[in-house]
């Protein structure tokens, strides 16, 4: 029998290291660390400052250098075993370090090879002790803790929007059957889709068809309340995007935006491409009184939660409301399986 959550089977592998998040952890973690020697090398608080600035002069350049090789050859490295990728990673570190030094050495004859070889050293040591801490961190996303917050956000959808539903369809059943067996048919793919494994991205048009049938369900008992705009002529059909994104949101957005209100009410769906991103902006109607307006942050956070996880630093979300609407907008990078199977390859 299938365990309820899977254990950790996933080896190591190195950060992506065109990943903006990445690339901003190493800026600041490295500064920091130059930050702390300043500290401890300086007696006089007043000459801790003049210190870190004239280090970081000399390591910022270097340290440039190398993420600029380290963003060029990541693809190559990304499909190298974690060891022979960590130890690249040092060796690549070690030739920048031997190179940028000989120059500076030859410009400024003070050099000594003493501080060359310190300064070598410093540089291995801090990219140790940051692919230290990325494997630390991919053990701390695992699998495991992953599905598990999965898990949470499925466990979410409503009891009453199942219960609502059965009663919806089975006032149907005598009536209008094929409605009602059509009804059934989504119920079951839609509860299929929450019961399933959904750890790895999935394509951006299975979530679309999977808010189809929630909102048609939905329909099917809020009847002429419940009107929907979809735009979604620019969207990329094989994006690749965290299951289940959009469908707590349309669910907070019948839930907060349609069900207090006896008057029709309109949920907007506009999915675009931009500049290598993905963004999908939806907007509903929005009460400013009434019950339905607790606990209406909660999926907003998981989902915050789930980009992260996903893509860190190169994907968000936000919203925002005045009188009439509310307004949540998800901004995610453009990735696809074709890329992804050709950075494999």
């Amino acid at each position: 029998m299938r365990a309820i959550i899977n254990q950790n089977s996933v080896p190591l592998a190195l950060p992506e290291l065109r990943n903006l998040g990445t690339i901003l952890r190493i800026l600041l973690a490295v500064n920091a660390m130059l930050l702390m020697v300043a500290i401890v090398a300086e007696t006089r608080w007043s000459a801790i400052s003049d210190a870190w600035v004239q280090s970081t002069a000399i390591v910022e350049p270097q340290l440039l250098l190398a993420l600029l090789i380290l963003y060029v050859t990541a693809p190559w490295l990304e499909r190298l075993p974690y060891r022979a990728g960590a130890i690249t990673v040092l060796l690549m570190t070690f030739g920048v370090g031997v190179t940028f030094n000989t120059v500076m050495a030859a410009v400024f004859s003070d050099v000594t090879t003493a501080t060359l070889l310190r300064r070598l050293a410093f540089a291995l040591l801090i990219a140790g002790a940051l692919l230290y801490y990325f494997a630390l961190r991919s053990k701390a996303l695992s699998p495991a803790i992953t599905e598990a917050r999965l898990q949470a956000l499925q466990a979410r959808i409503r009891p009453h929007f199942l219960f609502n539903s059965i009663n919806a369809v089975l006032s149907l059943v005598r009536s209008e059957p094929r409605r009602a067996e059509s009804a059934l048919e989504d119920m079951a793919d839609l509860f299929r889709v929450l019961m399933r494994d959904n750890r790895q991205l999935a394509p951006l048009l299975d979530e679309v068809a999977l808010c189809r049938q929630y909102l048609d369900l939905e329909k099917l008992r809020l009847g002429d309340r419940l009107r929907i705009e979809w735009h979604v002529d620019n969207m990329p059909r094989d994006a690749l995007v965290p299951p289940l994104v959009l469908q707590p949101l349309l669910e907070n957005a019948v839930y907060h935006g349609i069900e207090p209100s006896s008057a029709p009410g309109v949920i907007a769906i506009n999915i675009f491409l931009r500049r290598g991103e993905v963004h999908a902006i939806l907007r509903n109607p929005y009460q400013s009184a009434g019950r339905h307006q607790v606990g209406n942050k909660m999926a907003l956070a998981n989902i915050r939660e789930r980009l992260a996880l996903h893509f860190d630093a190169e994907a968000g979300l936000e919203s925002k409301m005045n009188r009439e609407n509310y307004e949540v907008h998800i901004r995610m990078p453009y990735r696809t399986a074709a890329a992804g199977e050709a950075a494999r390859g």
